[in-house]
């Protein structure tokens, strides 16, 4: 790598950890840097997930209260989060890059759409039903195997499914919600460590930056307005969407 991508990738962790803690959408960020970098789309995609794991973590064990306080909730989507991630991934390994490519600008498309959308999208408090419904399964089976296959807007369609199918405060769905992503990204990251998909040096680059970032970002969200750095997203999200559409 040089200089250039170095700082190009490190920039890219670290603001994908400050939007991830304020508005979220931080693996357009590091799916853009990649692809930028070089690198094919399938192993960008797949490192995103690790970059954007450690963060993850630390927003599930922040909110480790309002999860003990619905385990059951947790226990059962976590499940299905695991076999709809596991599918995901493994659909994901069954495709070459040209395949992949060709996929892409549809499904950032999708994404920058529902991003985008994200402030009508998000749950209004309502009372909690019960998470073993039929809707509430099938709909995380649903989010899990798209999050395994392309992470990117998973967390808007996750609050938007849960508020609909469970209920419950917004903080409350947003704990069930960082914890079902970090379930999701750790199943993809043992598929797609096993099938080699890493970029292993892009990836040492981003992580300490972004972990950087998300604890950069509670600052940030003290000075800059959310809707700022969520139309900022949504413009890389739309010119990566273009960008691909045109070099297909």
């Amino acid at each position: 790598m040089t200089i250039t991508t170095i700082l190009l990738l490190a920039a890219a962790g670290f603001l994908s950890g400050a939007v991830n803690a304020i508005a979220g959408g931080g693996t357009f960020l590091t799916f853009g840097a990649m692809t930028l970098a070089g690198i094919p789309p399938i192993l960008a995609n797949a490192t995103s997930s690790i970059v954007q794991f450690p963060g993850y973590i630390t927003s599930t064990l922040a909110y480790r209260d309002e999860i003990s306080s619905r385990w059951r909730s947790a226990i059962l989507l976590g499940a299905v989060s695991v076999l709809g991630a596991l599918i995901g991934s493994l659909a994901l390994l069954s495709l070459d890059n040209p395949s992949f490519r060709a996929l892409v600008p549809w499904l950032l498309a999708a994404a920058t759409a529902v991003f985008a959308a994200g402030p009508w999208l998000k749950p209004k408090v309502s009372a909690e039903r019960p998470a073993n419904s039929v809707a509430s399964v099938i709909g995380q089976f649903l989010t899990a195997i798209y999050g395994g296959f392309f992470g990117a807007g998973m967390g808007i369609m996750m609050l938007a499914v849960l508020g609909l199918t469970t209920g419950g405060s917004y903080h409350h769905l947003n704990a069930l919600k960082n914890m079902l992503a970090m379930i999701i990204a750790s199943v993809a990251i043992i598929v797609f460590v096993g099938g080699g998909v890493i970029a292993w040096p892009e990836a040492l680059v981003m992580i300490p930056t972004g972990a950087l970032g998300g604890y950069s970002g509670v600052w940030l969200a003290r000075r800059v307005p959310q809707a700022v750095l969520r139309w900022c997203v949504v413009a890389v999200g739309a010119g990566l969407t273009i960008y691909y559409f045109v070099t297909a």
